[in-house]
């Protein structure tokens, strides 16, 4: 299948992916400009609110090297992914594009429409390690720069509404349903959920997959070796009805789940009043809301929960740059891209997680984000995104493929035969294209 590669890449290069994560030496790490370099720059990516103003200052840090380079950076959020084909079509993508499915990437890369970034091949690997470098390759052909990733295997919580519950941390998933069920007689809700698109509920579903099936078996889900009907996918959502197939364990009930989006499910956590008490969400969850709470003392984090003693184990994502349009303009920004510099804009402002090798995790504004970032690093499991690494129609478009299915089983968690097989209808005519 064509979409194999992607995991194979990922697969056969999680060691060095998480690693590169952990920071290093300041080597190769420095960025350099040029007043020579001129043009204009048109860039999108999924990135709104406190992730938005975080790229602009990565941004600005390009053009105070490079004066004559104006970039404009467009969001366009959940629908980033149809944006960008409906641009292709059209004959008017952007320059740069940061896609967050390797699966979408192959696509344009097939359909020629995005360019061959061979040159930085040594750059990028010289910086985040080759096997991160192979994530951004299609059949040997370099196209695109993994410069931002994300630790998707972690929950956080109201630091005081755990205490006042007298609960901890939980290690394990018997442990985190026994302290929802002391955080509800105590009057606490204990979940915030954002519904949003589906996309969070993805999440969830994978780092329940993943611990209840294993790796192999994830690997054979996410190639579509073996069917959405497959029990071990019906065993995992009745697992994950225990988040959500209970209304009062969420805020606002089901019916507020479905109108949450994501940040709005932190904001609900985040707070010195907390709607809930733990929302279950990526390590970038302090970078998009401005909590009124410190970390640590108002909010902290612990890793998902092993489940009937698995390994530890992570999901983990990333946005890979891409190029539509080739010009020393757009060139110059892409290797800025792959310098420590770039990373560390990002990496001090919080929501962030780098996995250039020569950012030395220090300069993370605190010790749960050096913790979450770090964690990469220690997985003795890492596998990317599940819903990433499909066809876009059917793991990344809002209203349609994953995205309705997880949103349809928060509405009606009781009918797991019945989302399965629209799972799998819709996982079969996407391959099969």
């Amino acid at each position: 299948m064509r979409y194999r590669w992607v995991v194979t890449a990922l697969l056969v290069g999680a060691l060095a992916f998480v690693a590169a994560g952990c920071g290093g030496d300041d080597g190769g790490g420095g960025a350099e400009g040029s007043e020579d370099v001129t043009g204009d720059i048109s860039i999108m990516a999924i990135w709104g609110g406190e992730e938005q103003e975080s790229f602009q200052a990565v941004i600005d840090g390009f053009e105070e090297l490079y004066p004559n380079v104006n970039v404009t950076y467009t969001s366009g959020g959940d629908n980033l992914a149809p944006l960008l084909s409906s641009a292709v079509e059209g004959g008017n993508p952007p320059d740069i594009a940061a896609v967050g499915q390797p699966g979408l990437m192959a696509q344009f890369a097939e359909q020629g429409a995005i360019q061959p970034i061979d040159d930085l091949r040594d750059a990028i690997v010289d910086n985040f390690g080759e096997s991160v470098a192979d994530v951004g390759a299609v059949d040997g052909t370099q196209y695109g720069i993994m410069f931002k990733g994300a630790n998707k295997a972690t929950i956080w919580y109201n630091v005081p509404a755990f205490e006042e519950a007298g609960v901890g941390a939980p290690e394990t998933w018997d442990e985190l349903s026994e302290a929802a069920s002391t955080l509800s007689a105590a009057g606490i809700t204990p979940y915030s959920v954002g519904v949003d698109v589906g996309w969070p509920m993805t999440d969830l579903f994978e780092n329940i997959y993943i611990r209840t099936a294993g790796p192999e078996m994830y690997d054979q889900l996410a190639t579509h070796e073996i069917p959405w009907t497959d029990q071990s996918v019906k065993d995992a959502l009745t697992i994950m009805a225990d988040v959500v197939g209970d209304s009062s364990n969420l805020a606002g009930g089901t019916q507020g789940a479905l109108e949450t989006d994501m940040p709005g499910s932190v904001a609900k956590v985040f707070a010195e009043s907390p709607e809930a008490a733990m929302v279950i969400i990526g390590d970038f969850a302090p970078g998009v809301v401005e909590s009124p709470i410190e970390a640590e003392t108002g909010y902290n984090v612990f890793t998902f929960p092993s489940i009937e003693d698995s390994g530890p184990s992570v999901v983990g994502g990333g946005d890979l740059f891409v190029e539509f349009k080739d010009s020393p303009a757009a060139d110059a920004f892409l290797e800025y891209l792959t310098t420590a510099d770039a990373a560390q804009i990002w990496a001090e402002r919080g929501g962030f997680s780098s996995p250039n090798k020569n950012l030395d995790t220090s300069v993370y504004p605190d010790e749960i984000t050096q913790t979450t970032a770090g964690a990469l690093a220690e997985a003795e499991v890492f596998r990317f995104d599940m819903s990433d690494l499909q066809p876009s129609a059917f793991g990344g478009t809002p209203g349609q493929g994953l995205f309705k299915a997880f949103t349809d089983f928060v509405q009606n968690p009781s009918d797991i035969d019945g989302l399965t097989e629209q799972m799998e209808a819709e996982a079969a005519k996407a391959f099969s294209q």
